[in-house]
């Protein structure tokens, strides 16, 4: 579509970056963009967003990590594979123009772990700038990546009720 073309990035301690991206997408959808989100650590049938990818029009979501805590120290080979194989998948998607909207659910964490190289990354957002509109989503988002973004948004955290022994909610928090 017209004028999907910008690198957003989306990062910081607080709550809501996944969110704040799948509210583009919500967005996008209802002008009949088409959108794909590419879920690097969230491989869970449970989330919410996964659950729901087929209620929008236009909105495809593929999970490409496990659905199981990643050791960001020492990774396991399977999460080494998983998130290299879930990039390949990106760039096909990015450089074949596959969505207007494509959105690369926290691969910031990815990066910033080191699981994929940084440069690779942001060299190849770089060289395709223009192809799609991209979103990526997570804490700990690389300076390289924030120095190329077209926007980046620092969600910090404030208050949450984590930290009241409140546990993550269905349809609230996932």
């Amino acid at each position: 579509m017209e004028g999907f073309n910008k690198l957003q990035v989306y990062t910081g301690s607080g709550k809501g970056k996944t969110s704040a991206a799948l509210g583009v997408a919500f967005r996008a959808c209802a002008r009949g963009a088409r959108v794909l989100m590419l879920c690097f650590l969230k491989d869970d049938p449970n989330y919410s967003e996964a659950i729901g990818a087929h209620l929008l029009p236009g909105f495809t979501l593929k999970q490409v990590g496990r659905d199981t805590f990643v050791d960001f120290k020492n990774p396991a080979q399977a999460d080494l594979d998983m998130a290299r194989s879930g990039w390949e998948e990106s760039k096909k998607a990015i450089a074949g123009r596959a969505a207007d909207l494509i959105i690369l659910d926290e691969i910031n964490i990815v990066l910033q772990t080191g699981m994929l190289p940084v440069d690779e990354v942001v060299n190849f957002l770089a060289d395709n700038k223009g192809n799609a509109e991209v979103i990526c989503t997570g804490r700990g988002a690389p300076q390289k990546l924030c120095a190329i973004a077209d926007l980046v948004t620092d969600m910090q955290e404030v208050k949450h009720y984590f930290h009241l022994g409140v546990s993550s909610r269905a349809g609230i928090d996932f």
